[in-house]
C-alpha cells in the first residue's frame, strides 16, 4: 500500500523555516498503532492525517511519541495541503478534531490562511521552584492552561537568552511549557519546550496562541497583535482575540511531497 505524504513548513514565507509539519489525507483511518508509528518514523513535531468525512475533513495530530488534542501549525499544513492539491470549492475548510471540536481555516488573497480555534482558559497560578528551576528563569507571571504552562518575563532578550534544563521540564505535569515577553519589533515573543511530547522545543506552535492571544491582548488593550516565535528556525503569526474563538494567521510553503511504502 502506497500513502502520499506531504511536508509542509508553516508560519513562513519560505522553507527551512517555520515548523514542518507532514500531512497524510487519508481515503479512511488507519489503525491507530499504524498512525503512531509513521509519526515516529517521520520524526516531525506532529503528522497530522486528514480524512473526508462528508463536508468537512476529521482531523489528527500525532508528535513522534503521543496523539495530541490540539495543533496549530499541522492544521495549517493540513489546510495548504487541502488548498492546493485537491479539489476544494471554497475559500474555507472545516475541521473536526476529536479533542479539539469544530476548528476552520480560511484562505486569504494575500497569501494567508486564517484558523479559527477555541481560546484556551486560563488561571493564574504561583510559580513553582520545580518549573523556575526546568526554565532558569523567574517569572513575573505564570498562568495555566488547559495542557500548558506560560510563564510572562519582562523582555524579549530573556526569552532568547533561556537555556532550559530538559531532564527537569520532561518531569513537569503538563503539555508543555510557553514563555513570552513582549517583542522588540512585533507585540509579543514566544519560545516552547515539550519535552513530556518528544518535542525539545517546538519551533512555532500554533496552539500555544490558543493561550499567548488572549493574555497580550488584555495586557496590550488590542485584540489584533502581531507574534514571533523565537526558536531557530523562527516564524510569524498574526493573531485575533475573538473573545471565546482565537483567529491565527500564516503562510505556508511546501518542502516535499513522496509516498509512504506500508
Amino acid at each position: 500500500m502506497k500513502q502520499k505524504v506531504f511536508q509542509i513548513d508553516a508560519f513562513t514565507d519560505k522553507v527551512f523555516s517555520g515548523n514542518p509539519a507532514a500531512v497524510c489525507i487519508l481515503d479512511h483511518w488507519l489503525d491507530e498503532w499504524l498512525m503512531q508509528r509513521i509519526a515516529m518514523e517521520n520524526n516531525l513535531a506532529e503528522t497530522a492525517f486528514v480524512v473526508r468525512d462528508g463536508t468537512r475533513y476529521q482531523i489528527r495530530w500525532f508528535t513522534p511519541e503521543t496523539e495530541v488534542d490540539l495543533c496549530g501549525h499541522a492544521t495549517l499544513a493540513s489546510a495548504y495541503v487541502l488548498f492546493q492539491y485537491f479539489d476544494i470549492n471554497s475559500d474555507t475548510i472545516e475541521f473536526y478534531s476529536p479533542g479539539s471540536g469544530k476548528l476552520s481555516v480560511e484562505k486569504g488573497p494575500d497569501g494567508y490562511l486564517t484558523m479559527d480555534f477555541p481560546r484556551d482558559e486560563t488561571i493564574e497560578i504561583e510559580g513553582s521552584r520545580e518549573m523556575v528551576d526546568a526554565i532558569g528563569a523567574v517569572p513575573v507571571q505564570s498562568i495555566k492552561g488547559k495542557t500548558d504552562y506560560l510563564l510572562i518575563y519582562s523582555t524579549q532578550a530573556e526569552i532568547e537568552a533561556m537555556t532550559p534544563n530538559f531532564h527537569l521540564l520532561n518531569h513537569l505535569d503538563c503539555r508543555g511549557v510557553i514563555v513570552s515577553a513582549p517583542g522588540d519589533e512585533v507585540d509579543f515573543v514566544s519560545r516552547f519546550f515539550a519535552p513530556q511530547s518528544g518535542i525539545p522545543e517546538d519551533p512555532v506552535t500554533g496552539s500555544a496562541h490558543t493561550t499567548l492571544t488572549p493574555y497580550w491582548a488584555k495586557t496590550l488593550g488590542k485584540t489584533k497583535l502581531t507574534a514571533r516565535q523565537l526558536s531557530a528556525r523562527g516564524g510569524d503569526l498574526l493573531c485575533e482575540d475573538m473573545g471565546k474563538r482565537i483567529k491565527i494567521s500564516g503562510k505556508a510553503v511546501p518542502y516535499l511531497i513522496g509516498e509512504i511504502d506500508l
